[in-house]
């Protein structure tokens, strides 16, 4: 794109016609914001690349915000595409921290076939009848139909949220091995016969978080930090932002296939939501779980809702539920309409669970009722834990599988007796279960399976616990490709939102693990020499056990983990017994998770070995490093190169509606 000069935004891109009357001229309106979002309004720049784009037929919003003249209002406004109005209502919605009766003009649910570059302009009339009107432009994408044609039937979509080269380095350093320079085995994603890079900035900056991450991919659009299935706007509700059509949407209304969405987070978290609701703030969690039943369940085809976050379907009168009316939503009227789906209701009393089972979903709250569903289950609700899932680390020490006490633990009971919740499933698990449902529907499915906690613990500088939940991720992977590998219509594509602390692997312990143990004394040989670069690395070996999982992380001359993208942490190198508190979880302040360390400044302490950040606070940031994509099955040809993360939403639906030759 063009280099622009803000300075002439407004003059460049608003064309005003000023009224006269008994010889005094009127200032005119104007339009401040142009909705979707593009840069021939921003910048009067029509070049590509155009910021907003959509499929034929998928329907979106169009919004402008207008300011009237001081003692003047706006009395109607209209769209044009391509110079010709389009028709439908359009609604003057209120805004907040604007100049005085300044509107939202809205046209909902607009859809478009006709493939190419259109302009769309507002024209909007005040109440002394003075006009204005501001253009942009938008993209309809042609799908190209290949001369060999492949259809993907299904579609599976694995996200490592924060996943980077270095997360998947070092969980195959871990969990196959290195000797002599080479890979003793292979991840899942090492067998993908394609791979690409994906460029992940959002809307409003070049550091995405994980709902305009992720939203990209659902929606094929661009989003700012903090919102999921919508443009930006000048309200301040958390549910009436212009909208864009989901994938889910999309294709249950024109193909009628199912959505299923898996992850190991709470499923209102911003992944998930992504892929079912829309809202501009990712923490609403009422109105998002309750969207995910009256809106992704009514219209968008969700068959599967598997994860954490118990706490939004419980009334709020249950001890645990987060249920309340600051996070929930009432649509308006004009939304309702306009796209068809339910008002909704500020309801925290609700009781989520049984709404989802009065609608024919199986609801399953632990492992042992997960792998008991009839194999002719049509319909899946598993929610295993209040907020977030606890991460493979300590699921597998809890006593349905190793039932390892960690040190530390002033309960005397593994992480996840603690947390309430010690049957909850591994991300595998919940793989094969979604698409054992999921494949009843003989149209076919978009699944999402994200494996969350790669994130959250590299936020937390936790390097073992995301390690393992990254050889999670990599054996839910494996679940997909064996189901690809048996039912050839399916495409797997395998994708981060974005990468997470600026990981990597800077070495090896050069002393073995009990040595590494009493380097306690900061005046003894510091902890900073035990760190072996280059050759003093050699090849950490790690043993696998029975169940794909480090028998222990705390091995002899271990891999050493550096981040670039740190807060202020202590560190002595060795895995950290607990977690840190997840202040998600309801009951975090009460016994025994009140005792877990509250932050990366309040564990390895004994050593006194700090390392500063470049960021305050005491969290990890995302960083703007590209991420990796995988693809496998029908159409991954198309995931090779380097693409921008919308791309892989039109690349998806050119390998479902247009073929591609493998």
């Amino acid at each position: 794109m063009k280099s622009h000069k803000g300075s002439s935004i407004l003059s460049a891109v608003t064309t005003l016609t000023v009224a006269l009357a008994a010889g005094a001229s009127f200032a005119a309106p104007t339009v401040t914001r142009l909705t979707p979002p593009s840069a021939l309004f921003t910048y009067n720049d029509a070049t590509p690349p155009i910021v907003a784009r959509f499929l034929p037929g998928q329907r979106f919003d169009l919004q402008a915000t207008i300011v009237p003249d001081a003692g003047q209002t706006i009395t109607s406004a209209i769209f044009k595409v391509d110079g010709k109005p389009i028709g439908g209502a359009v609604s003057l919605l209120a805004t907040n921290g604007t100049p005085a009766n300044t509107v939202a003009a809205t046209r909902r649910a607009y859809e478009n076939f006709k493939p190419g570059i259109h302009t769309f302009t507002v024209e909007a009339t005040q109440s002394n009848a003075t006009k204005v009107t501001a253009t942009g432009n938008f993209q309809v994408v042609e799908l190209e139909h290949q001369g060999r044609k492949i259809d993907a039937k299904n579609v599976i979509i694995l996200i490592g949220d924060g996943f980077g080269i270095a997360h998947r380095t070092a969980s195959r350093i871990m969990s196959k091995g290195v000797l002599q320079g080479k890979a003793v085995g292979q991840l899942n994603t090492d067998t993908f016969p394609n791979t690409g890079l994906v460029i992940t900035h959002s809307l409003n900056s070049i550091v995405t978080d994980s709902s305009p991450g992720a939203a990209c991919y659902s929606s094929g659009n661009k989003a700012n930090n903090n919102q999921q299935g919508v443009f930006p706007d000048d309200t301040t509700a958390n549910f009436d932002n212009p909208r864009v059509e989901l994938i889910g949407e999309y294709l249950a209304r024109t193909e009628g296939k199912a959505l299923g969405i898996v992850t190991t987070s709470d499923v209102f978290d911003a992944t998930p939501g992504a892929f079912g609701t829309h809202t501009q703030n990712r923490g609403a969690g009422t109105g998002i779980c309750d969207q995910f039943l009256d809106e992704a369940v009514a219209k968008g085809g969700l068959k599967v809702l598997m994860g954490g976050g118990r706490k939004w379907f419980l009334p709020n009168t249950t001890p645990g539920s987060a249920r309340n009316a600051s996070t929930d939503y009432a649509h308006a009227a004009e939304l309702a309409d306009g796209w068809d789906v339910a008002s909704g209701a500020v309801d925290p009393g609700r009781d989520l669970i049984a709404d989802f089972q009065a609608e024919g979903f199986a609801y399953v709250p632990n492992a042992t009722s997960l792998n008991a569903i009839p194999n002719n289950t049509k319909k899946l609700l598993g929610l295993f834990a209040l907020s977030n899932m606890n991460v493979a680390l300590d699921k597998i020490n809890g006593p349905t599988k190793r039932n390892v006490v960690p040190a530390g633990s002033s309960s005397g009971q593994p992480v996840v007796v603690d947390y309430g919740f010690p049957d909850q499933p591994m991300l595998d698990e919940m793989a094969a279960k979604a698409l054992q449902v999921l494949k009843q529907n003989k149209q076919g499915f978009v699944l999402m399976i994200e494996g969350a906690s790669i994130d959250k613990q590299a936020h937390n500088m936790d390097s073992e616990r995301w390690m393992l939940d990254a050889i999670e991720f990599d054996r839910a992977i494996g679940v997909a490709k064996a189901f690809a590998q048996q039912n050839r219509d399916t495409l797997i594509v395998v994708t981060a939102d974005h990468e997470c602390a600026g990981i990597n692997i800077i070495g090896a312990s050069t002393v073995p693990d009990a040595t590494l143990s009493t380097l306690t004394n900061a005046t003894s040989p510091t902890l900073q020499g035990a760190v072996g670069p280059y050759e003093a690395a050699g090849f950490p070996q790690y043993v696998t056990a029975p169940d794909g999982y480090p028998a222990t992380t705390d091995i002899d001359n271990r891999m050493i983990i550096g981040y670039a993208g740190n807060s202020d942490r202590y560190e002595n190198w060795r895995t950290n017994p607990l977690p840190l508190r997840d202040s998600q979880q309801p009951f975090n302040g009460s016994a025994p998770l009140n005792t877990y360390p509250s932050g990366p400044l309040n564990r390895d302490t004994a050593g006194n070995f700090l390392i500063t950040g470049q960021v305050s606070g005491s969290s990890a940031v995302h960083t703007a490093s590209d991420v990796p994509v995988y693809s496998f099955g029908n159409g991954s040809a198309l995931f090779a190169g380097t693409m921008d993360n919308t791309d892989v939403f039109f690349k998806v639906m050119q390998a479902i509606f247009g073929g591609c030759k493998n």
